[in-house]
């Protein structure tokens, strides 16, 4: 098949969507499928349109559904999706509907829908090869936030609970994401002055950012709304536990009865999870064991396998709409 993803317009080439349209080309490319990605749909030949991003992608969906009213479309919905656009926005809902197939990338994000899509739906998951190990600090815990500072990452709040957390506790924040925009850099710069333990080095490579990743103890993940993170799937794959504030997207990748969660917004209660972390080995063996378990979940097989199965499904449900 003539397969074409689209992505929404990225103010950074290091992005989510990036990486899960590069994915899942190369996934359809290994299976036979001749694959473009693109920011807008080019409008030729496509058998399949898989566009990720319902609000942000609809002109594209609504282009090519109006060029194709039989076609095969996947959409591959994104936490701003879930819990804020398809609530109040009219062209998310309308994606809904025109979709064959809709991809959440985490379990719970299902129930989010309304009922008369879920069975259309599919839980995919993200993935990444296993990191590379790498030495971590013996003389303090390194802990990474990974991600772009905007605020439905709520950045900063791992730097603002150090300020709960006690100076003989050996404890280091680096954050490794651009500032997208220059209020954001002002205000990490402002709180690297504040104490010296939280550590912005910028944006990096993803190769970079994953030897970050690996050489820390902990990761903090502190969004106000996750589609299914990615640094949760390499985390898990690099044994690394994560300290999470407690919202869907979260919960549905590592669980329900996962221990590391705080919070959303609370920066003393991020501050009691990190200095527990730091001073009680076997809350730290037990974190680790529960990402390691998980990390099954995450695998370039397992994604490989789901997106193969919903492209199938998808060309099997616009047939029948077409006969």
């Amino acid at each position: 098949m003539q397969i074409a993803i689209v992505m929404p317009t990225a103010t950074s080439r290091r992005t989510g969507n990036r990486r899960t349209a590069a994915r899942y080309a190369a996934f359809l490319r290994a299976d036979g499928h001749h694959v473009r990605v693109g920011e807008r749909w080019d409008g030729k030949r496509t058998d399949l349109l898989i566009a990720l991003h319902a609000r942000k992608s609809f002109a594209s969906i609504a282009e090519y559904r109006a060029a194709r009213p039989s076609g095969p479309l996947v959409v591959v919905l994104t936490g701003t999706d879930l819990y804020r656009d398809i609530r109040a926005d009219p062209d998310a809902r309308r994606a809904l509907a025109l979709a064959d197939r809709l991809v959440v990338l985490q379990e719970m994000g299902v129930a989010t829908l309304p009922e008369r899509v879920r069975a259309k739906t599919r839980v995919v998951y993200q993935s990444t090869p296993a990191p590379a190990k790498a030495a971590k600090p013996r003389d303090r815990f390194r802990v990474v936030v990974i991600g772009h500072l905007r605020d439905e990452k709520d950045p900063f709040r791992a730097a603002l609970a150090l300020a709960h957390v006690g100076a003989d506790v050996p404890i280091e924040i680096v954050h490794v994401g651009d500032a997208l925009d220059s209020t954001m850099e002002t205000e990490a710069r402002r709180l690297m002055r504040t104490d010296p333990r939280y550590r912005w080095v910028g944006g990096a490579p993803h190769a970079r950012t994953l030897r970050w990743l690996a050489s820390s103890h902990a990761m903090v993940l502190s969004s106000r709304m996750e589609g299914g993170a990615n640094v949760i799937c390499e985390a898990a794959r690099a044994g690394v536990p994560v300290l999470a504030s407690r919202v869907a997207g979260n919960v549905g990748m590592l669980g329900r009865s996962y221990g590391g969660y705080f919070r959303l917004g609370d920066a003393r209660a991020l501050a009691r999870l990190l200095t527990r972390f730091a001073r009680e080995a076997e809350f730290r063996r037990t974190l680790e064991r529960s990402v390691r378990a998980s990390a099954r979940r995450f695998t370039p097989d397992a994604e490989h396998r789901g997106i193969a199965r919903v492209v199938r499904e998808a060309a099997r449900a616009a047939g029948r709409r077409s006969d």
